[in-house]
C-alpha cells in the first residue's frame, strides 16, 4: 500500500488481502488490528498504521482479541527481497535471535549489530529484539491455548529468558494474564488449576492470580522437554486461494519412505514427516484442507477472519516435539514447505497478463511453489537423484532412528556431517562437506545469488540443480526470470514480465505439461527475435546428462512428475519461449 489513505480504504473494506502487509492501531482504545478485523471501523483521525506487529507493540498498543493480528500470514515481501532487511526478517522468523542473540544475527548477515538495528527500525518500526519478542509472544499464546503445559515450563519453551519477562510481555501485548488467555480459549478450568498447583508459593503473586510463578524459574536450560501427548494442534493460516491438491500431489510423489509419508485418499490426505530441529526432533502432520462445506469452524481466536470466507483459510497441523523450544522454528519450516506466506493476488495480477500463463492462472488459482522443511535434506536429495527409494536407502544407513517408529516414520534424515565419510558416494560427499564446513549455507537468510553460485561450482551439482535449490531450499520466488542487479546475476534467464514471480510461472508451465519433467531454465539462454531469452532444456530426472553437460536436478522433484492436466479449452498456442526448451 502506497499511502495511509489507501491503507484506510483497505481497513474500511476489511480487505483480507492485506493481512500481514500492514497493521493499524486505534489510539482511543489502545488496540492494534489486522486490516480485515470485523470490528466497527474506527474514525480515520484515530487510526495509526504500522509496518509490523512488533512496531505496534513497541508503540504501546495491545493485540485485538477479536481478530488476533499476531496470527496473520507473513508478508510475501520478505520472501521476495534479497537485501539485508529481507534476510534478517527470515532469520528472525527462524529463531536465530532467540538462539544466538542480535550478535549472531549480525554475523550471519555480515553486518554490524548497529547497522542491522538501524535498517530494521527504519523499515519495520522495530529492531531485531522487538521482532523476536513479538514472535515469542505469539508462540506463548499458541501454547497457552492449545496445550496443558504448566505455565512456568511454557514460558521457557516459548523462548523467554525469565518468568518475569514472560508475564510482563503477555500482559502488555494481550492485556491479560497467561491463565486468562488460556481460559479464553475454553480450556482454562482444569488447566489453570493444574498450572497453579504446579507452582506453590508464588512469591509476591497471590495463588490463582494467573501469573507464572517466578520462584519456579531458572535458566532457559530448564525449558520443557516434553509436548502434549497428542501433539500441539495448530492452524497455519494463508491468504487468498490455495491449490492444496496440487501441493499435496507434489509432496506425495517425492515422499522419502522413513522420513515422509502420505495417508488417505486425494482430497483427504495427511502429510507426515520427521523434523531434525535445533534442540531435538519432531513429527509434523498437515491435513489437506477439506472443501468449504465440510470445513469445521475453529475455536475463536485461533484463525484469521479471512478463513471464514473465501479469501483465505488454514491448514490443520499437529506437531509433536521432543523440546517445545523448537515450536516456532518448526512452524516456520512448515510454512515455507507449503508456501503459506505467498501473495496469490500479486502473483495472479502479474502472471495473468501473460498470453500463455493467463488461462493457466485462471484454471488453478492459488497454485503455490513448495519450499523445503529441511534445505540441507533437499540439497542432498537433489544431488543424489533417482526415485525416493534412493534417498530412503541413505536414510536407513546414515539417518538417526526414532526412539519408536510412528507408522511409516522411522528415521530423521541424516545431517550433512554424517555424510562426509569416504564410503559416501560423490557428489553427495562433496556437497555435504561444503554444508558441514559452512562453505555453503542454506539457512533462511543466505545470500541467494552467492549461494547459487557456490552450489553450481561444486563438482556434480551444476547450474540447473543450483537453480532448483535456489527456488525451493532458499524460497526464492524470482526464479526463471531475467537477472537484474549484480546481486542476482546467478538468477536464471526467462521472460522479464514474470518478475518477481518466476517460480510460480514455472509451476504453472510444469503442471500444464508445457515444460517437461525436470525442465529448469539456466543463464545465457538463446535469444529469440524479440530479444526475450529462451529457457534452455535440461534432462528429465531419470535421464543422465549428456556429455559435457553439468548435472541437473535429479531429485524426483522434477516438476513434470506431477499429473498433467488437460490444456485449457480455447487456450492460445504457447509462445515460443514456452516450448523452445523442451527436452527431446
Amino acid at each position: 500500500m502506497r499511502d495511509d489513505e489507501a491503507r484506510y480504504e483497505a481497513v474500511t473494506s476489511r480487505d483480507a488481502r492485506f493481512d500481514g502487509e500492514f497493521f493499524f492501531a486505534v489510539v482511543t482504545t489502545g488496540i492494534y488490528c489486522r486490516p480485515s478485523c470485523p470490528a466497527v471501523t474506527p474514525k480515520r483521525v484515530n487510526v495509526r498504521f504500522f509496518p509490523s506487529a512488533a512496531a505496534a507493540q513497541a508503540a504501546g498498543f495491545r493485540a485485538c482479541r477479536r481478530c488476533r493480528p499476531d496470527a496473520v500470514p507473513g508478508s510475501a515481501e520478505w520472501n521476495v527481497r534479497a537485501d539485508l532487511v529481507g534476510r534478517a526478517v527470515r532469520l528472525i522468523g527462524d529463531g536465530v535471535v532467540d538462539r544466538e542473540g542480535v550478535g549472531g544475527l549480525a554475523r550471519r548477515l555480515g553486518y554490524s549489530p548497529r547497522q542491522v538495528q538501524r535498517q530494521l527500525t527504519a523499515e519495520l518500526g522495530a529492531g531485531p529484539v522487538a521482532l523476536a519478542r513479538a514472535r515469542r509472544a505469539h508462540t506463548a499464546r499458541v501454547l497457552l491455548q492449545t496445550t496443558a503445559l504448566p505455565v512456568t515450563e511454557l514460558a521457557f519453551a516459548a523462548g523467554f529468558a525469565s518468568i518475569r519477562q514472560f508475564n510482563d510481555t503477555i500482559r502488555q501485548i494481550y492485556a491479560g494474564t497467561p491463565s486468562e488467555l488460556r481460559a479464553a480459549a475454553g480450556n482454562g478450568g482444569a488447566v489453570a488449576r493444574r498450572t497453579t498447583a504446579a507452582a506453590p508459593g508464588a512469591g509476591a503473586r497471590r495463588p490463582g492470580d494467573g501469573f507464572a510463578d517466578r520462584s519456579a524459574g531458572g535458566s532457559a536450560d530448564r525449558s520443557a522437554d516434553r509436548s502434549a501427548p497428542a501433539g500441539i494442534p495448530l492452524r497455519l493460516a494463508y491468504r487468498g486461494p490455495y491449490a492444496a491438491a496440487e501441493i499435496f500431489d507434489f509432496l506425495q510423489l517425492r515422499a522419502v519412505p522413513g522420513v515422509e509419508e502420505i495417508r488417505g485418499t486425494r482430497g483427504e490426505r495427511t502429510y507426515r514427516r520427521t523434523l531434525r530441529l535445533t534442540h531435538g526432533s519432531g513429527i509434523a502432520e498437515v491435513d489437506e484442507p477439506a472443501g468449504p462445506r465440510r470445513r469445521r469452524r475453529p475455536p475463536a481466536g485461533l484463525v484469521c477472519p479471512a478463513a471464514r470466507g473465501t479469501d483465505g483459510g488454514w491448514l490443520e497441523c499437529r506437531l509433536r516435539l521432543t523440546d517445545l523450544r523448537d515450536l516456532s522454528t518448526a512452524v516456520q519450516r512448515l510454512r515455507r514447505l507449503f508456501d503459506l506466506d505467498a501473495d496469490p493476488y500479486a502473483v495472479a495480477e502479474r502472471l495473468g497478463a501473460d498470453p500463455l500463463l493467463g488461462p493457466l492462472v485462471a484454471e488453478r488459482p492459488g497454485l503455490r511453489s513448495p519450499g523445503a522443511a529441511d534445505p540441507e535434506e533437499l540439497a542432498v536429495r537433489t544431488v543424489l537423484g533417482g526415485p525416493p527409494e534412493h534417498a530412503a536407502a541413505l536414510v536407513r544407513k546414515y539417518g538417526k532412528p526414532l526412539d519408536a517408529a510412528d507408522g511409516g516414520l522411522t528415521h530423521l534424515f541424516p545431517a550433512p556431517g554424517n555424510l562426509t565419510g569416504a564410503e559416501v558416494a560423490e557428489p553427495v560427499r562433496t556437497l555435504c562437506t561444503a554444508l558441514a564446513d559452512g562453505a555453503v549455507t542454506l539457512d533462511a537468510g543466505a545470500d541467494r545469488g552467492a549461494t547459487e553460485r557456490a552450489l553450481a561450482a561444486l563438482p556434480g551439482v551444476g547450474p540447473r540443480a543450483a537453480a532448483y535449490l535456489r527456488m525451493r531450499a532458499l524460497g526464492d520466488p524470482d526464479v526463471g526470470t531475467t537477472p537484474g542487479s549484480d546481486q542476482e546475476q546467478g538468477a536464471m534467464a526467462g521472460p522479464a514480465a514474470w518478475r518477481p514471480w518466476g517460480a510460480y510461472a514455472l509451476h504453472h508451465l510444469w503442471r500444464a505439461g508445457l515444460l517437461p519433467a525436470g525442465e529448469m531454465p539456466i543463464p545465457n539462454g538463446t535469444p529469440i527475435p524479440n530479444g526475450t531469452p529462451i529457457p534452455n532444456g535440461t534432462p528429465r530426472p531419470d535421464e543422465e546428462p549428456g556429455a559435457g553437460e553439468p548435472s541437473g536436478p535429479r531429485e524426483p522433484s522434477g516438476p513434470g512428475a506431477m499429473p498433467r492436466a488437460e490444456d485449457p479449452s480455447g487456450a492460445a498456442e504457447p509462445p515460443t519461449y514456452a516450448t523452445a526448451g523442451r527436452a527431446v
